[in-house]
């Protein structure tokens, strides 16, 4: 019972991560319908771009004295300002023009990018693995033969709240509505009025 507690405890943290990736793959899908295989590594350069804002800090003394929450809060944002510019490029550069191209031709694009973004991350930070700063000070709870530290419990807090905060913007604003009906017809949103170009990036 003990080793059900803790794989459920651990398949948890992971699935949070997980879900918010899929996510995403899903928002694209739904509006362009293409599987953006270059969706994983822009996170990943995301994680990166986190890694080396956090470097730079230890590195020049700068952490020292500010609070944890402020320094979470800039490398996250950072990291999603980063990321957007990379997915507006993406969109802008190799998924535009193929719009309405054979299916197959955006597949293999993304494909294309998935590896390009790959070989400049390993170009960038080498091919081993890299652990991420630990930047939360990390407390272990044990309960019987069941550990749960604060890590985990960060991670399944963070993607719940991502979780309802896109809820939120897809259900409750006028950005998310018109996301809303480019899925279900481009041509009907586009004759409404909505940017279907600006909305497809975003």
């Amino acid at each position: 019972m003990e080793l059900f507690i803790q794989q459920m405890i651990n398949g948890l943290s992971l699935g949070g991560i997980y879900a918010l990736i899929a996510l995403g793959y899903t928002m694209v899908y739904g509006i362009i319908e293409l599987i953006n295989f270059a969706h994983g590594d822009v996170y990943t350069l995301g994680s990166f771009f986190s890694i080396a804002i956090i470097g730079l800090l230890d590195a020049s003394g700068s952490l020292k004295g500010v609070p944890l929450l402020l320094v979470l809060a800039v490398t996250l944002v950072g990291a999603m300002i980063l990321c957007g510019i990379v997915g507006v490029l993406l969109e802008r550069l190799a998924y535009r023009r193929l719009r309405n191209a054979p299916r197959l031709a955006p597949l293999i694009t993304a494909i294309g990018a998935s590896f390009i973004l790959e070989n400049i991350m390993q170009l960038w930070r080498g091919p081993s693995p890299i652990p991420f700063p630990n930047v939360v000070p990390n407390v272990t709870w044990h309960f019987g033969g069941v550990s749960l530290s604060s890590n985990e419990v960060l991670v399944v807090v963070t993607a719940l709240a991502l979780m309802a905060v896109l809820q939120i913007f897809i259900y409750g604003t006028r950005l998310g509505k018109a996301m809303r009906a480019t899925a279900q017809d481009r041509d009907a949103a586009q004759l409404m009025g909505i940017n279907i170009n600006m909305t497809i990036a975003l």
